[in-house]
């Protein structure tokens, strides 16, 4: 589906350089079509990403719609307008989701 399709074009983005730089790890709890526990490291060496729950603790928890999700990761929807309140759930460091944008 369209949640896990983000996901694969997310790993395959990822770089050491990207990890480096960002040293967060981001958990995604999806409601709807394809939803459940998702995450992107971008703290452990190498980076991954993918359905469950990281691999470390999350710095960041975003609950959103699998339609968001997909939205935000497409450009349709800037992660700044997804965490307006309303829209979604957060609980993180504002300056390190905004750094997903990258």
């Amino acid at each position: 589906g369209p949640v896990a399709e983000t996901f694969r074009v997310i790993q395959g983005a990822m770089t050491e350089e990207y990890v480096r730089n960002t040293q967060g790890v981001f958990q995604f709890e999806l409601s709807g079509d394809g939803g459940g526990t998702w995450y992107i490291d971008l703290k452990t060496k190498g980076g991954s990403a993918g359905f469950g729950k990281p691999p470390v603790a999350a710095d960041v928890v975003m609950s959103m719609s699998s339609a968001d999700f997909v939205k935000m990761f497409t450009g349709k929807l800037k992660p700044f307008m997804a965490i307006m309140p309303g829209n979604s759930s957060i609980k993180s460091d504002m300056i390190l989701t905004l750094s997903l944008e990258k």
